[in-house]
């Protein structure tokens, strides 16, 4: 594959998070370095006690109370990563025109939060609708975090939300890839939040599929891969980058976290929950396919793996009829530390591995005592981070209900 012209090679200039062991990129490479996880138990209504991934980060320090107060969880945690990303990357809005800005946000869900305290709420009432909040549209269109992010920073290009399940971070990421190949944009900020923690739904429905885990101490929860798991710990969170082509990134002297080279999204078309290794590993080869590179030049997959055991089955085998074959690449699993953050997992995971670029380690898997035999992979980092000569690719999966799947290939910059 020829080299891309600059305009069109995509790198990424910022990052903000919120994950529930950090607030910032480097909090959180030292955490997963650590494999420090703070994963704690929540009170959750009509669900008592459970383990959940909660962020704490300063909710005020980009809008006010009142404004948190008005809007929503998530839409809290995307003015926060947003506010980050585009400070990070040193962004000005004198250069880059805030219409020609795109806001991509990937979310798995949006809205259950909202109507499930509203429901409580007229529940206290007699269900008298009197008591309903005027604020629950706004507050629960699929738009609302986007939205939300756009009137806090006066962006006023396109804005909109991405939902596919628990891939959307990535799909936000390739929407924003594409949006400024195609000139759309000259700026785009995109990735993925979560609010899921605050919806006893979401954790009640997991829990009668058998899938929600439980651990004596929540911090050993999440445990994909391990023989001994049993199911997700549901998190929630926020990453989302600021997108560049290289052309305008070199022109301001941006410093490049990486380069996207590679992408792909396809469907099982099978099941409602289940996974289809198959179709994962197609989706895994059609972008190295894009990025033109062939498995052996991978240094890091990291790993979708939830924590249930046929997810994690599947998707071991995917990576084995791709990468059954490399010696050189290396897999890890974000998720051990900080749970499934649902939209925001993929680029919250992603942005764990981006700092590998720069110090060489691989994070560990963490919780990982006895391996699965099904997901014994070659080279599977655990528990203590693993130092390399050189990294400079990492692919990442993500996947989703209703069989979505996604992966996105990060390149190290290198000038």
């Amino acid at each position: 594959m020829g080299e891309m012209p600059d305009n069109q090679r995509i790198v990424i200039t910022g990052v903000g998070l919120a994950a529930p062991n950090a607030s910032n990129l480097p909090e959180f490479r030292q955490k997963l370095l650590e494999g420090k996880s703070e994963i704690a138990e929540i009170d959750l209504r009509y669900m008592g006690r459970v383990p959940a991934g909660i962020c704490s980060f300063s909710e005020t320090r980009y809008r006010k109370k009142k404004d948190n107060k008005r809007g929503t969880r998530a839409g809290c945690l995307g003015v926060y990563v947003a506010h980050e990303a585009i400070n990070d990357a040193g962004i000005d809005f004198e250069v880059y025109d805030p219409d020609k800005t795109g806001v991509y946000i990937g979310l798995t869900e949006h809205g259950t939060v909202e109507t499930e305290n509203e429901v409580y709420n007229i529940s206290q009432f007699d269900y008298n609708v009197d008591y309903w909040t005027h604020h629950h549209n706004p507050r629960t269109v699929l738009n609302n975090p986007a939205g939300e992010i756009t009137m806090s920073l006066g962006i006023t290009g396109p804005h909109y939300s991405i939902g596919a399940a628990c891939a959307a971070g990535n799909a936000a990421l390739i929407q924003g890839v594409q949006m400024l190949r195609l000139g759309e944009v000259d700026l785009a900020l995109c990735g993925g939040v979560s609010e899921c923690t605050g919806s006893f739904g979401i954790f009640a429905s997991f829990k009668a599929q058998g899938a929600l885990a439980v651990h004596v101490d929540p911090t050993r929860a999440s445990r994909p891969f391990d023989l001994a798991r049993n199911g997700i710990v549901i998190s929630e969170g926020a990453c989302l980058y600021t997108l560049e082509t290289l052309d305008r990134a070199k022109k301001r002297g941006a410093r490049i976290y990486g380069e996207i080279t590679g992408y792909a999204m396809n469907s099982d078309a099978r099941d409602f929950v289940l996974p289809y290794g198959p179709r994962q590993a197609e989706c895994m080869r059609k972008a190295l396919g894009r990025a033109g590179l062939a498995p052996e030049d991978i240094d890091i997959i990291n790993t979708h793996a939830t924590g249930t055991k046929q997810g994690d089955i599947e998707e071991c085998r995917a990576v084995r009829e791709v990468f059954g074959h490399s010696q050189k690449t290396y897999v890890n699993n974000t998720k051990s530390a900080i749970g499934h953050a649902m939209g925001a997992a993929g680029v919250l995971e992603l942005a764990g591995n981006l700092s590998s670029f720069d110090d060489n380690y691989v994070h560990p898997t963490i919780n990982l005592e006895n391996v699965d035999p099904e997901c014994d992979l070659p080279n599977l980092v655990a528990n203590e981070p693993r130092k390399l000569e050189k990294i400079e690719t990492i692919l990442n999966n993500s996947f989703g209900m209703v069989g979505i799947n996604s992966v996105v290939i990060v390149k190290k910059y290198n000038g």
